[in-house]
């Protein structure tokens, strides 16, 4: 019985830590992604952000900053889950 209930826990232990990789797997990539785009935006004088299915042309300055805030709050999630994985 003891041991059931043990086996139970490493179980759900091993399912969050999959979930843990996984969501940090997702926010690197979403990193890349956003690092990605501030070299490619810091390269044209033009930029263009998609809302819904459209894209609009809009200010360069202020889509930098709006890309900055997105990868200071993926920073932030990241730092997160290597607390939890620790």
């Amino acid at each position: 019985m003891e041991t059931d209930q043990k086996m139970n826990q490493m179980q759900l232990i091993e399912q969050n830590m999959q979930q843990t990789i996984m969501q940090k797997q997702q926010i690197q990539a979403q990193l890349i992604e956003l690092d990605s785009a501030v070299t490619e935006l810091q390269k044209t004088s033009k930029s263009y952000k998609i809302i819904g299915t459209i894209m609009v042309a809009t200010d360069k300055e202020e889509l930098l900053k709006e890309i900055s805030a997105k990868k200071e709050i993926a920073d932030i999630r990241l730092k997160s889950i290597e607390k939890q994985e620790a």
